[in-house]
């Protein structure tokens, strides 16, 4: 329907609603009107007109070609500008959308801005060649440069996979990287073999099983772990490797001595030293007003 027929059939609706107003104020077809009804095709026709608007400024806007917007493009989502269609990418010499060039055994992404090879195949610059799997290898889709993967207790070497001499105390470790090897617990890696890693007294090995950590109390040597010598007003602290003084006593060398609190003043949140109540100031021993 042209702007005519729309503007037509609005005038229409007008009329109807202007004679349902006259009916009602001269009461010559009906004495007693029903006014809900009245009220009721009133807005209906409102809306109907309303409509019919909306519909006149839609249309006027789609038979209008958008500005800058190039053939097989949308406007962007995000603001100004465009974007191009699925299946369609920027030519980087103009401001065009071209079809996107998707080889032989391959298919389109699911975003529309791309493609990937099939299974079985592998990109290489702008076609799909298929994947050679050596011996002792299997096909793998997360490796996008070759395709594949070694077995366990093999290793990638110039396009062929080649046993990994495990050393002894050692075991194959399933990673396509490293040395594909790792050391039984309680030995460490040293010199492509795995040595014993000696525990001493007072000593356990750490999580990883290469290597060891002294007790709590104690503190590690070269090879030895050393007790901690904790003195009298002091305590182990929190991590076991050293001491701390008692609250109210302070460190000197290796022991813990007291210390006077002056007047005006108390111990401070360390609990090993002091200092001056508000509005007054340190001086070596004292506590003096501003």
């Amino acid at each position: 329907m042209d702007e005519r027929g729309w503007y037509g059939s609005a005038q229409m609706f007008a009329g109807r609603a202007s004679n349902l107003q006259l009916r009602d104020s001269i009461g010559t077809e009906k004495p007693v009107m029903n006014i809900r009804r009245v009220l009721f095709d009133l807005v209906l026709a409102m809306l109907c007109l309303a409509g019919i608007l909306v519909a006149i400024s839609s249309t006027a806007t789609a038979g209008t070609a958008s500005p800058g917007i190039p053939e097989n493009a949308r406007p962007s989502p995000y603001g100004s500008g465009w974007e191009c269609l699925r299946g369609f990418q920027q030519a980087l010499e103009n401001n065009t959308c071209v079809p996107i060039p998707v080889p032989v055994n391959a298919y389109l992404r699911s975003s529309g801005g791309g493609w990937d090879c099939d299974r079985a195949f592998v990109k290489r610059g702008n076609r799909c060649v298929p994947v050679v799997v050596p011996t002792n290898a299997y096909m793998d889709d997360s490796r996008s440069d070759a395709g594949w993967q070694c077995n366990r207790g093999y290793q990638e070497a110039a396009g062929s996979c080649v046993r990994i001499a495990i050393p002894e105390h050692a075991y194959a470790v399933d990673s396509a990287y490293g040395r594909g090897w790792e050391c039984q617990r309680g030995y460490r890696s040293q010199d492509k073999r795995c040595v014993l890693v000696t525990v001493p007294a007072n000593a356990f090995l750490v999580r990883a099983g290469d290597d060891w950590e002294c007790e709590r109390g104690f503190t590690r040597g070269e090879n030895t772990c050393t007790a901690v010598k904790v003195p009298a007003h002091g305590y182990l602290e929190s991590s076991g490797k050293g001491w701390r003084c008692d609250r109210g006593f302070k460190r000197h060398n290796e022991t813990c001595v007291a210390f006077n609190v002056p007047a005006n003043a108390f111990i401070d949140y360390s609990g090993n030293d002091w200092r001056c109540a508000e509005g007054f100031r340190r001086e070596p021993n004292s506590c003096v007003p501003f």
